[in-house]
Order: C-alpha cells, then structure tokens, then sequence
C-alpha cells in the first residue's frame, strides 16, 4: 500500500507514472475510439466549431489529443500539460498529435496566461489529485481556458476514496460536475453526458461535462 502521507504527484513523476505509460498505447484502435467519443461530445455541446485552440492538462501520451485533431482537423492548435517527463518526450515525438507545445507541469500551477485556450480538458485526471488540491486545480484550469471547460471522470454522489491498482491514496471519485460550479461560480453548464465502456472499450464508464465561462 502507498504511504498515505506520499505526494501523489511524485508518484505519476516516476515509476508509477511511468508504468501507466507502457499500459496506455496510442493504437489505432484506441485512438479511433478517442476520436468518435471526443466528437460526440463537441457535437452533442454543439461548440465543434467554435474551438481553435486546446489544452490537455494530464495528456500522457496524446491518445485523447489525437482523437481531438482527428475530430476537429489541422487548423486546431494543440496544447500538452503533462507532469511525467517521459510522457513528455513521447509526446513532443509523437508525429500523429501535431502538437503546438508541451509543457512539462501539473493542473497546480499551470504556466500559462489567463484565457490561453478555447478549450481546456481533462479525461481521467481529476480523480487522481487529492481532495484538498483539487479546487486549486480546478481554478487553474478555468483561469487559462479562454472559453470552455472539459472534464470527463469516474462519479459518485458522495466523495469517496477507491484502491487504485492495489494502492491508497491515488484516486477519488466524488461529482465533479458539482464540484466545479461550487469552487468556480463563473462557469455555466453547457451539456453533460456519460461515455459508455460497453460501446467504447478502452475508455472507462466517466461521466463528462461542459462548462462555458460566464463573466
């Protein structure tokens, strides 16, 4: 079991960060899944034509970057955060994402402007920050979105705690939909919906929502 006094995030730095990487390959399978359930989400917002530019905060190697581009065609301007250096690097030579940059960071203190990307998202990522760094997250998160906020996790009605291959204090699943428009009551939900792993295989059972700021 993990030491519950650990830093998470030195855990997604290294091995385990690093082991999750070799489990989490860019098929074409994969990334063809990531292409129809980012499309179904941009379509059922209806904002895919709205969007010029977007950050993935938690990209690993770009599967859900690479359904992006697919989806939304070669003049989208993709942006990386990731915190693992090795995913970093995999995604500054992935040919198949086109990146625009990518930052070596995490959703705690993004380096970037205020209002930098049309889009800013994340797919399986909430879950993993502890409780009480996750509204700073978030208000990272929506400082640098210009426009719209993504965010697609596992859910539950009440907070909880849940073993995460074998270890404590890895992932939480809580309402993540509430929990961005209690810590950030700038934003408007735009749509929501859920991406069923029955239909796509290699994505989990998430819950997603689409957030617009509002002045």
């Amino acid at each position: 079991m993990t030491d519950p006094q650990a830093n998470p995030l030195r855990q997604w730095q290294g091995s385990f960060g690093a082991s999750y990487i070799e489990r989490n390959r860019a098929t074409a399978d994969v990334t063809a899944e990531a292409t129809a359930v980012f499309g179904r989400i941009l379509d059922a917002a209806g904002v895919r034509r709205q969007i010029g530019s977007v950050l993935e905060v938690g990209a690993n190697v770009g599967i859900n970057l690479i359904g992006l581009r697919a989806a939304l065609g070669e003049a989208v301007s993709l942006h990386a955060l990731e915190p693992n250096a090795a995913a970093c690097a995999a995604l500054r030579t992935n040919a198949d994402v086109r990146l625009a940059e990518v930052i070596e960071a995490d959703a705690s203190r993004i380096p970037a402007a205020d209002g930098s990307f049309d889009l800013v998202f994340t797919n399986g990522v909430l879950i993993h920050i502890p409780p009480d760094a996750l509204p700073q997250a978030m208000r990272e998160i929506v400082r640098v979105s210009r426009r719209y906020v993504l965010c697609s996790e596992y859910f539950s009605h009440a907070p909880v705690e849940i073993p995460y291959r074998g270890e404590s204090g890895l992932l939480w699943k809580r309402d993540f939909g509430k929990a961005y428009l209690e810590t950030c009551p700038n934003l408007r939900v735009v749509q929501y919906g859920f991406i069923w792993q029955t239909e796509f295989p290699h994505f989990d059972n998430l819950n997603w929502w689409l957030f617009e700021k509002v002045a």
